[in-house]
């Protein structure tokens, strides 16, 4: 008879908790390390069937860390846990791994596809180049409003534009550019490293096969192509290419209860810098892409009934299911060919 393992991880401790034959054997901690949780496992569970742990921040790490200790790790969706877990009178980190300890006994979970090594790296390199970008955004904001109040209004631009303004018009007032130069340092500074990381992610999209077969549709560049290769990983894993749209939350939610039955907004689920990506590609196809396409006469047509933000989203959601589709059978983007459904 096997045991089945929860386990309840933070940054500093994680508890486990060892059940066989519907009961509780063993529950103790032991500090957050794969390695040390490992030797743990395997003296109060020699033989090991599930080793169940919530989605979280170090998910990842411990997933691929406790498999390559030759344990079957499983990764669950915390909000289906959360479920499971709020039956519990009390919440703490012991009886949480009790309640996982016993989802993986039962066999109630719904396991999460933890992503690769690679994938997390080019997702990291897409966060911190937006991160910066934002940082930078938000203090040249903040020197536009700091000015502001001294009279000094910075014309429009960007960029080079925008620092030899504010040099400009902090000539003469000695007092407020010993305030806002070392802003505009900053600014100057976080946009050069916001540059490197987006020719770092330009360079490896232009090495990926993958990512080059996406940025055949327009509105689709660098960005959106390497994220959703990230996020997608093998084609493979998902049946049909419909059941992408969902997976990013841009499918409407249905509610049916009796003689009850509506559908409300989106459900936003997974990825939403991902969805955000999407969505901006689609407003780019329906304002600014002068190429026509299949895709793009359909969501002009949509926008005259249903308004644009709601026909940005359906072009988002299919051309999620065209993007998933190409990487499937490895063609490019047919502007002539029907939009799927």
């Amino acid at each position: 008879m096997g045991e089945y393992i929860g386990l309840d991880i933070s940054l500093k401790d994680t508890t486990i908790s060892v059940r066989r034959g519907g009961k509780r054997i063993w529950r103790g901690k032991c500090p957050s390390d794969p390695k040390l949780i490992a030797e743990t496992i395997r003296k109060h569970a020699p033989n090991p069937q599930r080793v169940v742990f919530e989605t979280g921040p170090l998910s990842v790490w411990f997933y691929h860390a406790l498999v390559a200790e030759g344990l079957p790790a499983i990764c669950i969706d915390a909000r289906h846990a959360k479920a499971a877990l709020d039956m519990a009178p009390n919440k703490t980190d012991a009886n949480d791994a009790d309640g996982l300890a016993q989802l993986a006994e039962v066999g109630f979970y719904r396991e999460v596809r933890v992503k690769g090594f690679d994938s997390m790296l080019t997702r990291t390199l897409v966060t911190a180049r937006t991160r910066l970008i934002r940082i930078a955004t938000e203090l040249s904001n903040q020197i536009r409003g700091l000015m502001k109040t001294f009279g000094l209004v910075v014309a429009k631009g960007g960029g080079r534009v925008f620092e030899a303004n504010v040099r400009r018009l902090l000539s003469g007032h000695e007092q407020l550019a010993v305030i806002i130069l070392p802003l505009l340092e900053a600014w100057r500074s976080i946009r050069g490293h916001a540059a490197e990381l987006d020719r770092q992610l330009v360079a490896a999209a232009r090495q990926s096969q993958s990512c080059q077969l996406l940025m055949s549709i327009p509105g689709v560049g660098a960005v959106t192509a390497a994220s959703f290769t990230a996020a997608i990983e093998d084609p493979d894993n998902f049946q049909r290419s419909r059941s992408v749209g969902a997976w990013l939350g841009l499918t409407t939610r249905r509610f049916q209860s009796g003689e009850v039955d509506f559908d409300g907004h989106i459900s936003r689920r997974g990825d939403a810098h991902l969805r955000g990506l999407l969505y901006e590609a689609a407003t780019v196809i329906l304002t600014r892409s002068t190429a026509d396409s299949a895709l793009r006469t359909w969501g002009l047509q949509l926008r005259a009934k249903i308004g644009f933000k709601r026909t940005a989203v359906a072009v988002a959601r299919k051309l999620a299911v065209i993007m998933h589709r190409m990487l499937t059978t490895g063609e490019l983007f047919n502007r002539s060919a029907g939009v799927p459904a």
